[in-house]
């Protein structure tokens, strides 16, 4: 049996006045090779004080405790329910010129930022929470919180497809299978091949196999 998240942190800032409480979270942050993804939602109050239930949302969970299936079609289920959702792209080429710290607060803040209306409350898992909003960063969020869960999940899924497209144009890295972590998979292959344009050569793995690749 698995713990059903609900909306007791959003309903707090409700009940402290708040008007739209979001939720964020990223993915990617310890992959070796492309784009780091963030995500925000806010879900309609009626769900949040209890007026309406939405069964399917009782599934939503920390992105990493789910299958592949079952995150695309919770995909689905939040971006139909949810009241605004957004998603923010860090590229490599950023990641590697201004590092993984900055890269993730970006993320984290322009997800929030690209909501249709802005929130006036934010809950971001972790330990950083975007800039020029009120809110608090939470340890292990996603396995508390139902926005950031859920944000969790639209973030995973959004990378998942742009690692699963990269794996078409290279074909030799295997990106469709670990969606460019550090698998042992991924090491042979970097071993044979040498590093592409998706990798982070500022990441120490990247860094150190460089001074051995053709």
């Amino acid at each position: 049996m698995y713990k059903i998240l609900g909306f007791h942190y959003e309903q707090a800032c409700y009940n402290n006045g708040f008007t739209r409480v979001a939720g964020v979270d990223e993915a990617g942050r310890g992959a070796w090779a492309g784009p780091l993804v963030a995500a925000a939602v806010i879900f309609p109050r009626k769900f949040i004080n209890g007026k309406e239930k939405i069964d399917p949302l009782a599934e939503i969970r920390d992105s990493k405790k789910l299958t592949a299936k079952k995150r695309e079609r919770l995909y689905d289920v939040i971006t139909t329910y949810a009241l605004f959702y957004a998603i923010a792209e860090v590229s490599r080429e950023c990641i590697d010129a201004r590092g993984i710290q900055w890269a993730n607060l970006h993320a984290l803040t322009q997800a929030a930022c690209n909501l249709a209306q802005q929130p006036d409350y934010v809950l971001s898992d972790g330990y950083l929470k975007p800039k020029g909003f009120v809110g608090k960063a939470i340890v292990r969020g996603d396995g508390k919180i139902l926005s950031i869960a859920a944000a969790s999940i639209l973030a995973k899924v959004t990378r998942d497809r742009i690692m699963s497209a990269y794996d078409t144009v290279y074909p030799t890295y295997g990106f469709a299978r670990h969606k460019g972590y550090g698998t042992k998979q991924h090491h042979e292959a970097l071993l044979v091949h040498g590093s592409c344009e998706l990798h982070r050569t500022s990441f120490a793995p990247i860094h150190a196999l460089s001074k051995r690749l053709p």
